[in-house]
């Protein structure tokens, strides 16, 4: 055989072997139960169990068991999940995860008057519309409010349907206190263990009965379907003018609030409930109450190094903090809120102190917030000062929007988003909410 018809035998038993080839699939295998879920489909993002490969690999589902056994500083899945969630989810749902609000936001019915007012009637189930504006504008989670909660079946049908609804869990919060700031405990409809003040506990001095605090208040939550508790207060107590705080904090002592606090978020964290530590960088020094106005606390650095930041010193990623609308002109050197200050956010709290978990935004219709900017303003700000979470925007729709146009003119990068919603899922993945 001469060598050109050697040539042409080979070239046809090369083409055919690229053809079997072709034919049974050689390229890398990509799992399709994403295109198979009804949330992708319907331009959702799925959880991530719907990302895995199929295989012989095992699928980890996180129980209640499970996770409580795991340390929290430990993700108790790949977090590569994480960043293949990332990848298949939009802009919108990314900053969707970036939210957390009242239910009566869903409701396009209610003015943004209606949804912030306290006093006026509250959304107490999931209608057709509100489905609808969820799957439009596809948040990260609602914090229930007094003026939501009827009775325990009213309360656990709501939570149910909200988390059936949304594609990727719902972080479900409520204050939570112990004391005076109790939605479910002081609520007439229900009859739950109450405590006289966190103050009451400190003075017991006693961590373990801030732990039987944590885990009593965090199995009822459990019970009901919330997964996030805004507590413990980890204020100092140190201004006795200060209006809005007081026995909220379990000492006038940093040392005494730290251990706990510390202790409460354990018992909380117990019962797979997300603690917040709240109100960073320190509320219990001012003498204003920041849903009014703004709060301004005028100790140095190393003042509040000394005392405010004590219960901060050893918070991990299992663990949430809630950055108040606190001026703080000693350290910053202007009245900018700690919401909107990236010499806060970033330079204390996340450098100094070591914190990479999700900072959350006190509540931003507050007046401390909406006397000096409008809605879309003051999500952008916190997100460019190193928030995660923007809770309880004055417009929510406002907001959403000004953050989605904030990223597609490159005012804010996508890769800033990412990294906001990469700790909000790690999180979720963490108390198991992700499977």
């Amino acid at each position: 055989m001469n060598e050109k018809n050697k040539k042409a035998i080979l070239s046809i038993i090369f083409l055919i072997i690229v053809s079997v080839l072709l034919l049974v699939g050689c390229s890398p295998a990509f799992s399709d139960s994403a295109a198979n879920s009804e949330c992708q489909t319907s331009g959702q993002a799925v959880s991530t169990q719907d990302t895995e490969q199929s295989g012989n690999e095992e699928k980890t589902t996180a129980s209640t068991t499970e996770a409580t056994d795991t340390a929290f500083g430990e993700l108790p899945r790949e977090v590569d999940d994480i960043e293949a969630l990332l990848e298949q989810m939009t802009v919108q749902e990314k900053v969707g995860q970036l939210f957390i609000i009242r239910p009566d936001s869903l409701d396009s019915s209610q003015t943004p008057e209606q949804v912030n007012d306290s006093s006026a009637t509250g959304v107490t189930e999931l209608s057709a519309a509100m489905t609808d504006m969820l799957k439009n504008y596809p948040v990260g989670g609602i914090a229930m409010f007094g003026k939501n909660i009827v009775d325990e079946e009213q309360l656990i049908t709501f939570i149910a349907s909200l988390q059936n609804t949304s594609c990727i869990p719902l972080l479900i919060a409520v204050d939570e206190e112990g004391g005076s700031v109790a939605r479910l405990a002081n609520h007439a409809a229900f009859d739950l263990p109450k405590y006289e003040s966190a103050a009451s506990v400190g003075a017991t001095g006693k961590q373990s009965e801030a732990l039987s605090m944590g885990n009593t208040i965090g199995s009822y939550l459990n019970r009901y379907g919330f997964n996030m508790d805004f507590a413990p207060v980890a204020d100092v107590n140190t201004n006795p003018d200060n209006t809005v705080i007081g026995n909220r904090a379990f000492s006038s002592s940093g040392k005494i609030a730290a251990e706990m606090v510390n202790a409460m978020a354990q018992g909380l964290k117990e019962q797979q409930i997300i603690p917040v530590f709240k109100h960073f960088p320190g509320h219990g020094d001012t003498a204003e109450d920041s849903h009014s106005g703004l709060a301004v606390n005028y100790k140095t650095k190393a003042e509040m190094e000394n005392c405010e930041w004590l219960p901060y010193e050893s918070l991990t990623a299992a663990d949430c903090v809630m950055v108040g609308h606190i001026a703080t002109p000693n350290i910053t050197g202007d009245f900018t809120p700690a919401t909107m200050s990236s010499e806060i956010v970033n330079t204390i709290l996340r450098n100094r102190l070591g914190f990479d978990g999700v900072v959350i935004t006190d509540s931003l219709e507050m007046r401390a917030i909406t006397n000096e900017y409008d809605a879309g303003e003051a999500a952008i700000k916190a997100l460019e000062a190193g928030c995660d979470i923007l809770l309880g925007p004055e417009n929510f729709k406002e907001a959403f929007e000004a953050v989605v146009n904030a990223v597609e003119s490159g005012t804010i990068s996508e890769e800033r988003i990412d990294e906001s919603v990469y700790r909000i899922l790690s999180l979720k993945q963490r108390y198991g909410l992700l499977t």
